[in-house]
């Protein structure tokens, strides 16, 4: 039947044994170290990431401060670019106005002096009308 060799025993349970610690040392050690290096790795990126979330949020506020402040100038100097303009564009308006007033009065000068001497050239020319009123008059 069955026989149990008690050297063959003994030796299966040496080499068992060899191999098992061969297997801790080469294989089961550094697999366990390697898992460990892993999780501490893996903890430590998330504490990175956590500190990479308040620097993201710190440089988010930071833009829209610059951003803000860049908003407020550019309103600032919009605002100042179109007094300037309208500054410019009225003492234009007030040159222009100013011309054309001298303009005018030269103009309304011209035409009284223009109205004077037609009335004198007509007055001047009132007996002939007369005389010529005078003849229709006579021949009707």
């Amino acid at each position: 039947m069955l026989d149990i060799n008690p050297s063959l025993l003994g030796l299966t349970l040496v080499v068992f044994l060899v191999l098992i610690a061969l297997l801790n040392s080469w294989l089961y050690n550094p697999l366990l170290g390697y898992m460990q290096k892993r999780d501490d790795d893996i903890k430590k990126d998330l504490n990175e990431v956590g500190s990479n979330d308040d620097e993201i949020t710190n440089l988010h506020q930071q833009a829209d401060k610059i951003i803000s402040d860049a908003k407020a100038e550019a309103m600032a100097l919009r605002d100042k670019v179109v007094n300037e303009a309208k500054e410019l564009s009225e003492s234009k308006i007030e040159a222009k106005k100013a011309e054309l007033a001298k303009k005018f009065a030269a103009f309304t000068d011209s035409l009284n002096s223009e109205k004077e001497n037609l009335n004198n050239a007509l007055l001047s020319e009132v007996p002939l009308f007369k005389e010529a009123i005078k003849a229709k008059f006579s021949k009707i």
